[in-house]
């Protein structure tokens, strides 16, 4: 049996039947290790951090075994029918050593997976992993904790990687609220047809007492209060996300927290733009983390980086050592996001050569009194952006209610937002409503030391909304032209 080398292992990037060891009862042939989409070496990693304007730390790939095995081995069958929650869990048993756990072309239905150190959740092209209505499915074993079990999730791990060029699909429509006014007539109706539950005269419909799904608490809001995320990496380190699709979350569709050592590349992620909570890379509190070649197409938030509120955000660390490079987003709340919780701090971050279009907010930095957190070393470059809906760039310090606080109670409040050591350029956009838009907090110092130079915003509303009392925004070389 050729050995695969730990690097192509963990790439898939090689080819031959590598059989499990310990798969002995398994019936069917070997499973196949494919080439992965968009694979990446350490020499094209390396590469991507030369001539960055700070020197990053880079993150490490994972070493997964060369053992492999099919889920088919296990009892699966890819006809969309059949659960496959069993099979799932004994092929990644099958490996106590770790190694490949191949889903082959099919349709694969799920409730939720839980990887190990070691694994790699290979999904091939032609494959779609979905993941059951059937929310009892996901009830954790000990009874509630804040949310249900995630579709697929790892804690406290080494060297876990999802790959390949497949689709993994949460089945979204089944958890999500939905408010009319983010409906057409026709979406409306396709929401009634499952059954739910109006509220608010209508405004609002639940996915609560439907058709064929039943219910796992007594009342649609205590139900809409436990709707977890989709793939939840938590506390884990050597994280590799390469080649899949990811789509229709129940909420949030991927998020790494508390990870070090983390790489996504080539993934797209997509959802309705009207998805409630339906962000798509969220990361937080993370060490050396590297975005590269993804697309996100979401009804949320698209690449976020999240730190915590307040000291629960302190404690589990900053987000730090950051590449985000040659991404594109779509619809969106914004493109590239800090916030709205940033306490445990964001610093030495590069974002350069993405491209946002028809996002509401391309740049977006978002934060608030008792969530708010100290940036430093932030550098975003050569980015492209057209049909913005609201602002290119947009600082808000608001985004909890303190409107009705007073000057004095305001500089009361514990972690403020503090948006500084920021240079923006090289930002053409075509067609924002606004610019730049910029207001901190009377009696506070939240946005400061921030520079943007060299870019053009094409506009059709105002050229800048800067509050230059509570932001302070220095300008160098930057046109704002209109019709």
């Amino acid at each position: 049996m050729r050995k695969i080398l730990p690097l192509l292992a963990l790439l898939l990037a090689a080819s031959g039947a590598v059989q499990s060891a310990s798969a002995q009862n398994a019936t069917s042939a070997p499973a196949t290790v494919q080439p992965a989409c968009n694979a990446l070496t350490a020499q094209n990693i390396a590469a991507l951090y030369e001539n960055l304007p700070i020197e990053l730390e880079q993150p490490a790939l994972p070493q997964i075994p060369d053992a492999s095995v099919s889920i088919e081995q296990f009892g699966a069958v890819g006809d969309g029918v059949t659960m496959c929650t069993a099979a799932f869990d004994k092929a990644i048993k099958a490996l106590p050593d770790g190694g490949h756990v191949i889903v082959p072309k099919g349709v694969w239905l799920t409730g939720p997976i839980r990887l190990r150190s070691r694994i790699d959740l290979h999904v091939e092209k032609g494959a779609i992993v979905i993941f059951t209505q059937e929310k009892s499915a996901y009830l954790p074993d000990k009874g509630f904790d804040k949310r249900l079990l995630p579709c697929i999730r790892a804690e406290k791990c080494t060297d876990v990687s999802i790959t390949g060029g497949g689709i993994i699909d949460g089945n979204g429509k089944y958890w999500r609220y939905a408010k009319r006014t983010k409906l057409s007539d026709q979406e409306w109706k396709d929401l009634q047809k499952l059954g739910g539950t109006e509220t608010d005269e209508g405004k609002l419909w639940f996915p609560y007492d439907l058709n064929n799904v039943r219910n796992i608490t007594d009342g649609p809001e205590s139900e809409e209060a436990l709707r977890q995320h989709m793939v939840s990496i938590k506390r884990c380190q050597r994280v590799l996300i390469s080649g899949v699709t990811i789509q229709n979350a129940p909420r949030f569709h991927l998020v790494p927290s508390q990870c070090t050592d983390l790489i996504i590349s080539g993934v797209t992620v997509r959802c309705p733009w009207n998805a409630q909570n339906g962000d798509g890379i969220d990361i937080c509190n993370s060490q050396r983390a590297l975005v590269t070649g993804c697309t996100v197409d979401v009804g949320d938030d698209g690449i976020c980086m999240k730190g915590g509120s307040g000291e629960s955000g302190i404690k589990a660390g900053p987000c730090s050592d950051f590449l985000i490079t040659g991404n594109t987003v779509l619809h969106a709340h914004g493109g590239f996001v800090m916030g709205s919780d940033i306490s445990g701090g964001m610093r030495r971050m590069v974002v350069k050569d993405c491209s946002f279009s028809g996002t509401d907010t391309g740049l977006r930095f978002k934060s608030a009194p008792g969530r708010g957190g100290h940036t430093e070393e932030i550098y975003i470059y050569d980015i492209t952006m057209n049909d913005i809906r609201e602002a290119a760039i947009t600082f808000s310090c608001d985004y909890a209610d303190i409107t009705y606080k007073t000057p004095e109670q305001v500089k009361g409040l514990a972690y403020a937002p503090d948006f500084t050591g920021m240079k923006i350029s090289n930002v053409v956009c075509r067609e924002c409503t606004t610019g730049i838009y910029a207001h901190g907090i009377a009696g506070l110092d939240c946005v400061h030391g921030i520079t943007v130079a060299n870019s053009t915003f094409f506009y059709t509303g105002t050229a800048t909304d800067i509050d230059e009392n509570t932001a302070k925004i220095a300008l160098d070389g930057v046109r704002f032209l209109t019709f």
